[in-house]
This record gives C-alpha cells, sequence and structure tokens, in this order.
C-alpha cells in the first residue's frame, strides 16, 4: 500500500476538518468560549491531527510495518507521537479555557489524556485516509496484474518469433552441408534455448546462473550466423547464486545488440556482460550504423517489468560510441 500524503489526501482532510470543526464551533459558541479558545484551540487540533497523520503514513507504518514488521517499533513510536503532539494540544486547550493550573494533570494522567485526545480526534480521518489507500491499492494491483499479463504476452510472441526460428533455421540448413558436427551443436543449442523458454515462460524471474547459461546458448547462435561480426565476453566478479533477474531480460539485451548495430568493414561488434554484487551491466561498442527498426521496445518492456517485480530502475547511458544498459539484481530476500 502506497501510505504517502498526496494533494488529493490533504484536500480529504481539508473538507473533514470544514465540517468537523464547524461542528466544534457551534459548540462553543454555546458554552459561550473565550476568544482565544477559538485561535488556539482549533489551529492546535488540525496541527495535532496532520501531524500524527503525517508521521505515521511517512515513517512509522513504512518503516517499521512495512518494510521490518517491527511491531513493538511501532507500538512505540506510535504513542510516542501521540504523547508529544497531544500533550502540546491539551496544554494549550488548558490556557484557553483559562482553567485552574493547580488541576492541571501530569505524569502518566497527561500522557493518558494526550492519547486520549489524539486517538478521538485523529480516527475519523486516519480511517478515511486509509480507506482511500487501501481501494486505490487494489486498482493499482489490478492493474499491475493486466500489465504483467500484457508484459508476459510480449515476452512470450518474442521468444516464439517466427523471425527467430527461420533465420536459425537457415543457419542450420548451411551447417549441414558445411559442418555436420557443428550442426549437431547448433541444434542440440537451439532445443536447449526452446526448452528454457518453455519452461520459465510463466516466471517472473529466473535465478541469474539460470539466465547466464542461456545467454552462452543465445550467443553460440549469434556467433554462428553471424561469424566474427559479434564477440561476446561474460565477466563474473562476484558469485551470481541466489541472485535473480527477470525472465527473458539477457535474450532482451543480446537482441538489442544484433538489432541495433551492423558491422562494417569487418569491425567487430564488441560486448561485455558484467555482473556485480547489485548490477548486471550490458555495454557494447555502437557501430557506426546504427538500425533504427524497434529501437528500445525490448527495453521499456523491461522497465515496465522492472516496475512490477522491484522498487529498482533500469540505467541507460548512450553515448556516440558505447551503449550501456545497467538493471538491477534482485535479491527476493530483501526486495519482497
Amino acid at each position: 500500500m502506497n501510505t504517502k500524503l498526496y494533494k488529493e489526501d490533504y484536500l480529504l482532510l481539508a473538507i473533514y476538518f470544514f465540517i468537523s470543526l464547524s461542528l466544534s464551533a457551534t459548540e462553543y459558541y454555546e458554552r459561550e468560549a473565550f476568544l482565544k479558545e477559538y485561535l488556539f484551540d482549533f489551529p492546535v487540533e488540525i496541527l495535532n491531527v496532520v501531524l500524527n497523520i503525517y508521521i505515521f503514513l511517512n515513517w512509522i507504518i513504512p518503516n517499521f510495518v512495512i518494510k521490518q514488521r517491527r511491531y513493538l517499533h511501532f507500538a512505540f513510536w506510535g504513542l510516542l507521537s501521540m504523547i508529544v503532539l497531544g500533550s502540546i494540544e491539551y496544554t494549550v486547550g488548558f490556557w484557553s479555557g483559562e482553567n485552574d493550573w493547580s488541576k492541571f494533570p501530569t505524569g502518566f494522567k497527561l500522557m493518558k489524556k494526550a492519547i486520549d485526545t489524539t486517538a478521538t480526534e485523529m480516527a475519523l480521518p486516519f480511517a478515511f485516509l486509509l480507506t482511500k489507500k487501501f481501494y486505490e491499492g487494489q486498482t493499482q494491483l489490478i492493474e499491475s496484474q493486466k500489465q504483467q499479463k500484457e508484459n508476459e504476452l510480449k515476452l512470450l510472441r518474442s521468444q516464439i518469433d517466427p523471425h527467430f526460428l527461420f533465420n536459425n533455421l537457415n543457419t542450420l540448413d548451411s551447417l549441414i552441408d558445411s559442418d555436420s558436427e557443428k550442426a549437431k551443436e547448433y541444434i542440440n543449442r537451439l532445443s536447449l534455448i526452446y526448452r528454457y523458454l518453455i519452461q520459465t515462460k510463466d516466471a517472473e524471474v529466473m535465478e541469474l546462473s539460470e539466465e547466464l547459461q542461456f545467454a552462452e546458448n543465445y550467443i553460440f547462435l549469434i556467433k554462428t550466423r553471424f561469424a566474427n561480426d559479434y564477440h561476446f565476453t561474460i565477466d563474473k566478479q562476484v558469485d551470481v547464486s541466489d541472485k535473480f533477474i527477470p525472465t527473458g531480460a539477457i535474450q532482451t539485451l543480446l537482441e538489442n545488440v544484433v538489432k541495433h548495430n551492423k558491422p562494417q568493414h569487418g569491425k567487430t561488434i564488441t560486448t561485455t556482460l558484467t555482473i556485480d554484487s547489485a548490477f548486471l551491466k550490458v555495454v557494447n561498442i555502437k557501430s557506426k550504423t546504427v538500425l533504427k527498426h524497434s529501437l528500445g521496445t525490448g527495453l521499456d518492456n523491461l522497465k515496465s517489468r522492472y516496475k512490477l517485480l522491484s522498487d529498482k530502475e533500469i540505467t541507460v547511458i548512450n553515448t556516440d560510441t558505447k551503449f550501456k544498459v545497467s538493471i538491477p539484481i534482485i535479491n527476493l530476500s530483501k526486495d519482497n
């Protein structure tokens, strides 16, 4: 659930306070309250409620409920916030009403008054906001699920792209006559790729080690088809176990290199895949002739998937000579 306060949330609070304080003003008028009670009690009440709601929604709930699930910390900081701000409001109200200070509660009695005052005043507006945010979260969830299905469909279509199969069959046809042993290896790698695509078609994320094995088979097909036009290096700087990335992410990045760069004058397009503790980085040398068709579609799809899977984002650096994409490693024990 998104707990941040937005413009429409403050508008909802403003409407609530207009109605609530109008009723309170009637009560003050009937009991012939002092002028300073109007001038001080109402603003301090608004300040107490709004600050408490802001602290709960922007700090206490996100840190101690959503992220850490430390409910004792949640209770402690929540009560402390209510006691501090509630005590201020109660003290101001006691002063504005010109009460006898010898009867002013102290210690535990003041804490109880502060909690009772704050809880009573913030209960209804807080409930309104939480209800609103719950249904907004449900709407976002439905939209996310819809987007996820669309992304899965796009990914599946790209995986079974008839052009991909057609090109590989052409390559295989030429190998059968020229190099039968390599043709057998090509068939084996191609079958491993399609087996992997079928097995993972419903998986949102896959282990990085599995994706790298897929990448090695995919690179073999590219190098066999294009000979020395493309060269790929995989640099594992850390242990890749217990690390995850979106399924098919590496395929998307490798396809981008081949689709958008055409080697010229025998100059090889070199690409390096680097894996560190936080990112998988793909950097390729750009050819002078950059193919424009479907530029960015694969990356846009991958960016959309990351929004559903993690709070981390893809970074793209595009210069005259290099194209670099960094995709975050997803650690399920921390990101979920």
